[in-house]
């Protein structure tokens, strides 16, 4: 009986270390894209997302497909000032097969406290960003007046957007 359980033992602490692991790797991913943006260093930015990875920004309309938010984003980068982003907190699940994770972090950022979420997969065993969310932290007390700021406009646009899908 006592072999079992050291064999129990034995399996969960290697599967900890596994998992631990692969959170340190995504870290270093997630850390090292931040790193390249706020160095306007383009290739190494790009080089963290998948081919087809997706990129969504504050605005309703920033739902950039990879070559499209390599587009939008070349000047940035080319001006050598992209942006800043520093995760504050972040927490990492991995899939048990451990071939996606999923993310959450808080951001100090230009735009003051932001979260970014996403997803990473694995490519060719290195760890690819292929989705990723970033989202202004508002407080709960101003949401009301950050509606009343956005609301012409946010009613212009769910028009024209509501008028597409007809």
């Amino acid at each position: 009986m006592k072999k079992y359980i050291g064999i129990i033992a034995a399996f969960y602490i290697t599967l900890g270390f596994a998992q631990k692991e692969e959170i340190n790797a995504i870290n270093s991913v997630l850390d090292s894209w931040h790193m390249a943006a706020s160095q306007a260093d383009f290739d190494a930015y790009f080089s963290k997302m998948t081919t087809d990875g997706v990129f969504i920004g504050t605005d309703a309309m920033e739902n950039w497909q990879n070559d499209e938010f390599r587009t939008f984003s070349k000047p940035y980068f080319d001006k050598g000032k992209a942006w800043s982003f520093t995760a504050v907190e972040r927490n990492i699940y991995v899939s048990d097969d451990k071939s996606f994770a999923w993310f959450d972090e808080l951001l100090d950022t230009q735009m003051e406290i932001c979260r970014g979420s996403g997803v990473l997969k694995k490519v060719n065993n290195d760890w690819k960003i292929a989705h990723y969310v970033l989202s202004i932290a508002v407080p709960n007390e101003n949401v009301d007046e950050l509606v009343s700021i956005k609301k012409q406009k946010d009613s212009l646009l769910l028009l024209q957007l509501k008028n597409i899908k007809k």
